[in-house]
């Protein structure tokens, strides 16, 4: 199975440019990193070519806040608009909270080459053209994670669900400072993901152009590390391609996992 994980991981890292440039990136933002009056926190869900500038709902997934005591519970409000999705919560107690899309099982993708011309569809309906050569066949499954801290940091909530591609918090993502190494380990199904791209975008509000701040790649460990220069928001984005479970309707799985944080100074 590990060679397998190498073998998808680095075709994730060759492909990392093209579906930065390409594809919408999905994210869970919060409009503060700190609850306000009442313990209310207020985040959007989008898919967008600009941070954070919504253009498709984050739908069809199952929201879910995970409290200090480990306890998931649903958002206290959760509404859709045609740009975003908003979810409220009030957060009663004190520690950290992980707030989630959940697993989102989007589009079904084909990529054929056809007199030699290469050619995609998202027609659920597709039938590979006679002659065609088929290169691809997906379906993309999307999760965005934020974090919130009511009071002091704890870490009940940092603990990985185990399913699919997300990052497990070695240094807690509400208590970073940019004197300080962001640590994170990558994951897939619960196992250290080797050799797996993971780019890092700080974002600055009114930018034209969202530039890759560091590219990293995760070590034998699937950690990946890196000393935020700046304080401000940053926007945590991987994705990986492997064969889907066997019951699938397509032979392949898109992973995408996002995660947007808080440096202070």
């Amino acid at each position: 199975m590990l060679l397998s994980f190498n073998r998808a991981a680095f075709a994730s890292v060759m492909l990392a440019g093209s579906f930065a440039a390409q594809a919408h990136v999905p994210y869970l933002q919060p409009a503060s990193f700190e609850p306000i009056r009442g313990g209310w926190v207020s985040l959007d869900a989008a898919f967008a070519d600009r941070f954070f500038i919504p253009e498709v709902a984050f739908n069809n997934s199952d929201f879910s806040v995970l409290t200090p005591a480990g306890t998931a519970l649903k958002p206290t409000l959760l509404q859709y608009s045609h740009t975003r999705a908003v979810a409220e919560h009030q957060l009663t107690d004190d520690g950290t909270y992980r707030f989630s899309t959940g697993l989102r099982y989007g589009a079904v993708f084909h990529t054929y080459e056809l007199d030699g011309e290469r050619k995609s569809s998202r027609d659920s309906n597709f039938v590979l053209p006679q002659g065609a050569k088929s290169i691809a066949h997906f379906q993309a499954v999307t999760r965005a994670e934020t974090y919130v801290t009511k009071g002091a940091p704890d870490h009940t909530a940092l603990k990985p669900s185990g399913e699919a591609l997300e990052f497990e918090f070695l240094s807690h993502p509400n208590d970073l400072y940019t004197d300080s190494t962001l640590r994170v380990r990558v994951l897939f199904n619960g196992k250290p993901l080797p050799q797996q791209a993971v780019n890092a975008y700080f974002i600055e509000a009114g930018a034209n152009d969202e530039k890759i701040t560091h590219p990293l790649i995760s070590d034998a460990a699937g950690i990946i590390s890196f000393q935020p220069q700046k304080a401000g928001t940053y926007f945590l984005l991987s994705r990986f391609r492997t064969d889907a479970p066997e019951d699938a309707a397509v032979p392949t799985y898109s992973y995408t996992y996002s995660v947007v944080l808080e440096v202070t100074q």
